[in-house]
C-alpha cells in the first residue's frame, strides 16, 4: 500500500525534510565575550551617567532612583551581532504595578539599548489576597496581568524607606535580554515612570536600584 500519490514525495521523506529545515534554522552560538561586569563592590562608576552608590543591608547598590534614568556607555566592542544585557534589579517599597489611576500607578520601569525600548513593564510589591491584589506586568511587557512578584529571584527583603521595618517590601529580579546589535558602541539606559501623587515623599515611597549589570557580546549564526 502506497502512502503517497503518484508523482509526489513519500510522507516519510517530507517529514525528514521538515525536520532538517527546522534543525538547520536553529541559531548557533559561535562565540561570546563578557565586555562589562559591575557589581559595584569596587565603587567603580566609570562610563556611567547619573550613577551613584549607596549601602543597603551590606550590599553596595547603584541607586536609588525615582523618576530618573541611569545609563552606561561602552565603546570599542568586539565584532558581534547580538548583545546580552543582564541586570539585577531591586524594587523597593510600595510599587503598585498596573493600576492606571494617575494617583498610584502605573508604576513603570524600563530598559533601553541605544534609545530603543527593550523592556517596558510594571512591578508590584503589594500583598495579593482575594479582595486586594495589585497586578504587575513583569515578566511580560506592559500591559499584562501577572501576580505581584512574578518572576522574582528573592522576595523576603525589607523595604528601603517607607516600609523599612517590614519584610517583603523589597523584591529582587534578574532581567536578561538578548538584542540584535552590531555597532561598535552601546548605551544601556535604565529608568522609570513612577506615579505616587498622594505621597509627601515619593522617593521614600517607591524607588529602585541595581545590584549588578553585565553586558556580553555574542556572535550567533
Amino acid at each position: 500500500m502506497h502512502l503517497h500519490k503518484s508523482g509526489s514525495l513519500p510522507l516519510i521523506t517530507i517529514i525528514l525534510f521538515l525536520i532538517l529545515v527546522l534543525v538547520s534554522c536553529e541559531d548557533t552560538l559561535e562565540s561570546e565575550e563578557i565586555v562589562y561586569s559591575n557589581d559595584f563592590t569596587t565603587l567603580n562608576l566609570a562610563n556611567f551617567e547619573n550613577g551613584r552608590l549607596f549601602i543597603f543591608r551590606q550590599d553596595t547598590l547603584l541607586g536609588y532612583y525615582h523618576n530618573e534614568e541611569v545609563s552606561v556607555t561602552l565603546n570599542d566592542l568586539p565584532g558581534h551581532n547580538v548583545i546580552k544585557v543582564e541586570v539585577e534589579l531591586w524594587i523597593h517599597d510600595s510599587w503598585d504595578g498596573n493600576p492606571d489611576d494617575g494617583v498610584s500607578g502605573p508604576d513603570i520601569w524600563y530598559m533601553k539599548v541605544d534609545g530603543q525600548d527593550i523592556v517596558r513593564t510594571t512591578f508590584s510589591n503589594s500583598p495579593c489576597e482575594s479582595l486586594f491584589c495589585l497586578k504587575q506586568s513583569y515578566p511580560n511587557n506592559y500591559f499584562r496581568q501577572n501576580d505581584p512578584k512574578s518572576g522574582a529571584i528573592e522576595t523576603n527583603i525589607p523595604g528601603l524607606c517607607l516600609f523599612g521595618a517590614f519584610q517583603r517590601y523589597t523584591t529582587k529580579y534578574r532581567v536578561t535580554k538578548l538584542i540584535k546589535h552590531s555597532a561598535s558602541s552601546v548605551k544601556v539606559t535604565l529608568g522609570d515612570e513612577l506615579v505616587q501623587t498622594n505621597s509627601p515623599d515619593p522617593l521614600c515611597d517607591e524607588s529602585w536600584s541595581i545590584g549588578e549589570i553585565k553586558i556580553t557580546t555574542m556572535v550567533v549564526i
